[in-house]
């Protein structure tokens, strides 16, 4: 695994399979433990924005306040902005950024949200401590992510097994931490929060329609994505990283055992998550400054 955050690479790129998962995303079926806390005044960042389906939905329950959307990819912005101007949102704004150097200063934002971002970064703490850094006295950090040990299915399946086991390698070479949503409450106190709240919650694909595009969607991604690329070790870098972990025939037989599951009229899949919202108290402003 990089030991460099900064030669961490993001597993799974942008291709269309991963943004048929990422455009579904919503701030009801992916931040509902954020909601009940949310004001209409708030100043929100959303960290690691994709293409901006949950942060235009941020937008609409803050209309007096703003939200402000970064990635470190820039590509993915313009689909950000467009799903903002869909919906004529006019409290948005998008820029690049890093999360584990957030460009923003000292106590700029009430609320500080992240998706499924710490489990692709390097130093999810140090992540945590810019969250913080950034996040005004009194407001909230709120992270969430998935715990891929923890996912499980119906009916058995080989295939699967093989996948999951693919997944987890391929993301931490990547530098990454796949299991990150058991680590949450571990990571945020470590990082100096003492005012935590941690819940779990989970996404189930059971009826036909689901089934088809969850493993639609990774049926396409193990074959054609930057994930599928990484494990195959196809590219250099890949290559000087130590990737390689299945061949092509590998990749299409899970694939296939993906449509398999898809098809299967008893078929179930469950991925839980951790979810934490961290409490900014008034008396850390001053360590938040200081040098890490």
């Amino acid at each position: 695994m990089p030991t460099d955050p900064a030669a961490v690479v993001y597993t799974h790129g942008h291709h269309e399979s991963v943004l048929r998962s990422h455009t579904w995303r919503t701030a009801a079926n992916s931040a509902g433990y954020l909601l009940p806390s949310l004001e209409p005044h708030h100043r929100v960042l959303d960290v690691g924005c994709g293409p901006g389906t949950i942060t235009a939905d941020l937008a609409t329950l803050v209309p007096r306040g703003h939200v402000t959307g970064i990635d470190s990819a820039g590509e993915i912005l313009d689909a950000a902005r467009s799903a903002a101007a869909e919906r004529s949102l006019t409290n948005t704004t998008f820029r690049t950024g890093d999360a584990q150097a957030l460009p923003f200063p000292d106590a700029s934002f009430d609320v500080v949200h992240a998706h499924q971002v710490l489990q692709h970064l390097g130093d999810p703490v140090g992540a945590l401590r810019e969250m913080r850094r950034v996040c005004a006295p009194g407001g909230l950090v709120a992270v969430r992510d998935a715990d891929y040990a923890a996912m499980t299915w119906y009916p058995a399946s080989p295939g699967l097994d093989a996948w999951l086991e693919l997944y987890r390698s391929v993301a931490r070479a990547s530098g990454g931490e796949p299991d990150a949503g058991r680590r949450l409450r571990a990571w945020a106190l470590e990082a100096g929060f003492t005012d935590v709240t941690a819940t779990a919650s989970a996404w189930c694909y059971a009826d036909a329609e689901e089934r088809a595009w969850w493993g639609g969607l990774w049926a396409d991604r193990t074959t054609a994505s930057r994930y599928a690329e990484r494990a195959a070790g196809l590219g250099y870098a890949d290559r000087a990283a130590g990737l390689g972990y299945a061949d092509r025939a590998e990749l299409e037989r899970i694939a296939a055992a993906w449509r398999a599951w898809a098809a299967a009229p008893d078929g179930w899949f469950a991925v839980l998550h951790g979810e934490l919202l961290c409490r900014v108290r008034a008396e850390r402003a001053e360590a938040r400054s200081r040098p890490r």
